[in-house]
């Protein structure tokens, strides 16, 4: 029982902690995100102390909160994204992808090379800079009412290539650790079974379910259809991690195909109240991970400086690259969309701590770059599209 207490007690403090920061944030004109991250820092080992590391460690019931929010998160994205609106982007949203992990893994890794790692672990350090956080740039996208732009469909589609390639490559740098070389093969294959599964339950899920959403209102219950959606969410989340791909992928494609019913604006209303409860969590859990004492001392500092700097501009430049079709404001817009890296930079530091590729020093600097990159694009993205919006909203001379 006193387990139990202490469960609800550090949901209370998380969820508490989340509300005071994001109205903080809006308050001072910021995304509410911003907020919500900050205040996982102040509540983590940095500071207050209140959320310990053993409580946000992987199953623990903060981290399973967490990864349900940010699932919930991307299917409500996905609610409000056809796939014939991402058609429209495809060779754009491909570009960004592609040129979104080749230049940061090539800046990251040329900056660890020159700070003294041999190529092989070079790679590693690269690999974490390489997959952009798509919860985070999704809940500004969301919060701002953004989603419907062009910008925003191609950062959306890049990220769903960007985690392909991420994986394909963290599996590279992996395998080079132990001495040996990367399995073509096994590589090849991997990556037939993530893409396959893309287009399958893309293509297939949203022709199947455009052709015939009836049956969604066959059960009685009043919230029947939001009961089976969130089922198919939840199943595609899964399986999703089975073809080596994020949950989110498969939340996004859930929410994708659930865009095409004709039940699709009762579903985006009845599932806001669910993301209110939940989505916090990530955010909170993601800021509380930082640990700033790990970070004392000139050199520390120094090299999370020159990390966070590259980390942005090689994001940026890859993004910007990317999508120079849109013209230079579209791509200003996609470029700082694609910077965050958030709790995916965070499992490739986990993975380098384990594998004796970083020492805790290093560990810190990856760990509180992704974190920097999370807090610092919000605000500069909402900017963007304020400034983007108020320009479209002007009268031509």
């Amino acid at each position: 029982m006193h387990h139990a207490s202490d469960i609800l007690f550090s949901l209370f403090v998380v969820f508490v902690a989340a509300q005071i920061g994001g109205e903080i944030a809006q308050r001072l004109k910021l995304p509410g995100v911003v907020g919500e991250i900050a205040a996982g820092c102040a509540i983590g080992p940095s500071l207050l102390g209140w959320i310990t590391p053993a409580q946000v460690a992987a199953g623990t019931p903060l981290d399973v909160l967490a990864e349900i929010g940010v699932i919930l998160l991307l299917f409500a994205v996905g609610l409000e994204t056809r796939l014939e609106d991402l058609k429209k982007v495809g060779k754009v949203a491909f570009a960004v992808g592609v040129v979104g992990v080749i230049v940061p893994f090539v800046m990251g890794g040329a900056w660890a090379h020159g700070n003294g790692f041999d190529w092989d672990r070079s790679m590693f350090v690269a690999a974490a800079f390489v997959a952009t956080s798509a919860g985070i740039t999704a809940r500004v996208l969301q919060e701002l009412g953004a989603l419907q732009r062009i910008e925003s469909k191609v950062i959306l589609g890049a990220a769903v290539i960007d985690d392909i390639l991420a994986m394909l490559l963290l599996g590279v740098v992996v395998s080079l650790q132990g001495g040996g070389s990367p399995d073509a093969w096994h590589l090849v294959m991997v990556l037939a079974g993530a893409v396959g599964f893309i287009a399958v339950i893309g293509w297939g899920g949203t022709r199947v379910m455009r052709w015939n959403s009836r049956w969604l209102d066959a059960p009685l219950g009043p919230h029947s259809p939001l009961a089976i959606v969130l089922a198919l969410c939840l199943g595609l989340a899964c399986l999703s991690t089975v073809f080596g791909l994020a949950a989110i992928i498969g939340a996004f494609l859930a929410g994708m195909i659930a865009s095409e019913t004709r039940q699709q604006h009762a579903l985006e209303q009845q599932v806001k109240p669910l993301l209110a409860l939940l989505t916090p969590f990530f955010f909170v859990i993601t800021g509380s991970r930082m640990d700033l004492h790990a970070l004392a001392g000139a050199d520390a500092l120094w090299l999370l400086a020159a990390a966070t700097a590259i980390a942005v501009a090689s994001k940026f430049i890859g993004g910007w690259l990317g999508s120079i079709p849109l013209g230079a404001r579209g791509a200003t817009l996609v470029g700082f969309g694609m910077v965050p890296r958030g709790e995916v930079g965070i499992v490739v530091a986990s993975l380098g701590l384990a594998a004796g590729v970083f020492d805790n020093r290093l560990y810190a600097v990856i760990v509180a770059m992704s974190l920097l990159t999370a807090m610092l694009t919000p605000p500069v993205l909402a900017w963007l599209l304020r400034r983007a919006a108020r320009r479209e909203q002007a009268p031509s001379p």
